[in-house]
């Protein structure tokens, strides 16, 4: 995947105007200056000893000077923290496969740790931490490694995730060389996100602040001062109860569900993974069954909980959290004591698509990661932009996006990506808070006894294994303040003054997020370019192509 792109890139840069008239060697010497290579995470690392190949045995440069237009070419963008996520190839795959790439892989490898010895003498296990190839085992080839050796900069995607690639993961090689580091939040289009999808909500913002705020997202800053205004309230619940009625008559129609418009719209939308948590989630949808089945008489805040995305093709365990939230949605919309008070829906085929009608209509955003596993994240920042308000940890973009807003405009429970470490490094047992907390136990009794699965009573009893013996992502240690946090947001809905006031200031801070500004700072502080707006014509505008 990596060799015709970079054969492509190369046959440009000699046909470019600028560069046709300089023969030979020569004209790679303008080659960082005209070519930005971004490795988008670890899969592309093969492009490094793949650019050296063409250089060297193509191009007929040296080492030294293939190498140096390389890592000047070249930088790397990390989106995971997760060690299984962080590709290792088998050394024996890439010699029989990739001969000429492992002889380069190799003196690559050479090269670096020579420089690591400089910088540090006789520090023979910090060599082998950073050698590019794992020899614990089977040889693997390190890519993670490979491509910041292999690039001029290296950053994360939002700025606890950067932290914690300096301070832990890459804590070697930011020692090594840390004027490599950097961030770079990630941002998201609001022409797609905000201008596309829900244009009813664009055309009040534009109706107040004008439409300068499509390219430049920061003036939505100019909507705080209408946060407690009743007749912008007014107009923002309309859009709002105009998109939820566009999502619930999709949903009768696709699911054969009529939902509660006036319910909380409760969205989990993303990759089905155990560090994003869809089973805590599973687990409060149960807590609220078992709450209403207890007294059905009781004051509840009716929810409508939608959950969708997608299981990895061979990911057990993810395939068997979407069978126990379908079968809990089974039990739960099928309970005469329930009715409308709680709904719950798996979205299948999950995509774009179906998130340009799911965003515009949530009113809370699911964003519930263990502290510390989340790099970033995209769908906090889409559903913030629309006016839902968040429920999430202090984990990837969340961070930045309660420092935008203020604390007392999000809902953020659970450990810090701090108390998470201690935790762990403490010693963590499940069972300790199985056995103190009786909602929590009932919950957990009833998915390992087979409440939801009558038929089948051990089917999800991996899961309940999962919770109580191997909780690697401390779903029972914050079961609890979730728990709290969401009671809060029932509570909190029920005021819709207060609640329509965060949603406006939700979308006023979510100038920072825009992707114009992201890839500005690419541009600028990686690429070495100016970025320029340029000004699309409208669609009844025609365009002279040249």
């Amino acid at each position: 995947m990596c060799a015709a792109p970079l054969q492509d890139i190369i046959r440009r840069f000699r046909t470019s105007k600028s560069i046709a008239e300089i023969k030979g060697k020569a004209a790679f010497d303008k080659f960082p200056e005209k070519v930005a290579i971004q490795l988008n995470d670890t899969h592309p690392s093969l492009a490094i000893p793949e650019l050296m190949r063409i250089l060297i045995d193509v191009e007929g440069l040296d080492w030294d000077k293939a190498w140096d237009i390389t890592v000047k070419s070249c930088a790397y963008t990390n989106h995971t923290v997760l060690p299984e996520a962080l590709e290792r190839w088998p050394v024996s795959l890439m010699e029989n496969l990739l001969p000429r790439h492992m002889q380069i892989i190799y003196h690559i490898n050479y090269l670096h740790l020579q420089n690591v010895l400089v910088k540090f003498p006789g520090d023979l296990e910090r060599m082998g931490r950073m050698s590019l190839i794992e020899e614990d085992g089977d040889k693997r080839v390190n890519m993670a490694h490979l491509a910041i050796v292999g690039s001029h900069a290296v950053n994360g995607v939002a700025f606890i995730h950067s932290e914690i690639i300096k301070k832990d993961i890459f804590r070697n090689f930011y020692e090594l060389t840390p004027e490599k580091f950097q961030n770079k939040t990630n941002g998201i289009t609001p022409r797609r996100w905000l201008l596309l999808c829900n244009p009813s909500l664009a055309d009040v913002i534009a109706e107040k602040i004008g439409e300068d705020w499509i390219i430049h997202l920061e003036q939505l800053a100019q909507l705080r001062q209408y946060a407690k205004d009743p007749a912008f309230q007014r107009e923002i619940s309309k859009v709002k109860q105009e998109n939820k009625m566009k999502l619930a008559q999709y949903l009768e129609k696709e699911y054969n569900l009529k939902i509660n418009l006036g319910s909380i719209f409760d969205m989990q939308v993303k990759r089905i993974h155990e560090y994003k948590r869809q089973l805590l989630n599973a687990l409060h949808i149960i807590t609220l069954y078992n709450r209403i089945k207890k007294n059905p008489k009781a004051k509840f805040t009716p929810r409508t909980i939608m959950i969708g995305g997608k299981a990895a093709p061979g990911y057990y365990t993810a395939k068997k959290i979407i069978k126990l939230i379908c079968s809990v949605a089974k039990v739960v919309n099928n309970d005469p004591d329930v009715g409308d008070k709680l709904k719950v829906i798996f979205l299948e085929n999950y995509k774009v698509t179906l998130a340009e009608l799911i965003i515009p209509a949530a009113d809370l955003s699911e964003q519930i990661s263990t502290a510390g596993t989340e790099a970033s994240g995209t769908g906090n920042m889409k559903f913030m932009l629309n006016g839902a308000l968040t429920i999430g940890t202090l984990d990837g973009a969340n961070v930045e996006m309660a420092e935008e807003m203020g604390n007392e405009n999000i809902f953020i429970f659970g450990m810090t990506e701090q108390e998470v470490g201690a935790l762990q490094k403490k010693g963590y047992d499940a069972n300790t808070y199985y056995n103190s907390n009786p909602e929590l136990k009932q919950v957990v009794d009833q998915i390992k006894d087979g409440f939801f699965s009558p038929e089948n009573p051990d089917e999800f009893k991996d899961l309940s294994d999962i919770l109580l013996k191997w909780d690697r992502f401390l779903l029972l240690a914050d079961y609890e303040d979730y728990i709290k946090c969401q009671d809060k947001v029932g509570e909190t809905y029920l005021n819709q003054t207060k609640w329509l006031e965060m949603a406006i200031l939700n979308i006023a801070s979510s100038g920072k997020f825009s992707s114009d500004r992201t890839i500005t700072e690419y541009a600028r502080e990686i690429w070495g370019v100016e970025p320029s707006y340029e000004k699309l014509p409208a669609p009844h505008e025609s365009v002279d192509i040249q």
